[in-house]
């Protein structure tokens, strides 16, 4: 899906967080399925990629990254958008 804003050109995700726990730092899953060429299952994949934490996201939110240009070694989105906020678990609360 490639962006329709100009000021950002890259591809545009949506996908829920995982993990919150790094400075400034998300680590987004992005799960999408497709068909085996051989075999003609469906098949289900995620992709863990790393984005920018610009509007204070926790685990379990749906959002939505943008492509922007190499922000560290493994970062390369930031965040556009909460789509949708998740339920918020309280670890101590066992």
């Amino acid at each position: 899906m490639v962006n329709t804003d100009s000021k950002l050109k890259g591809k545009v995700f949506t996908g829920v967080v995982i993990s919150d726990k790094m400075a400034n730092t998300l680590v987004i899953s992005l799960a999408y399925t497709f068909r085996h060429p051989l075999y003609r299952k469906i098949v289900k994949h995620n992709k863990k990629i790393y984005a920018e934490n610009n509007l204070n996201a926790h685990v379990g939110d749906t959002v939505k990254v943008g492509e922007v240009r190499p922000l560290s070694k493994l970062k390369r989105f930031t965040t556009l958008a909460i789509v949708k906020v998740g339920l918020v678990v309280d670890a101590l609360a066992n």
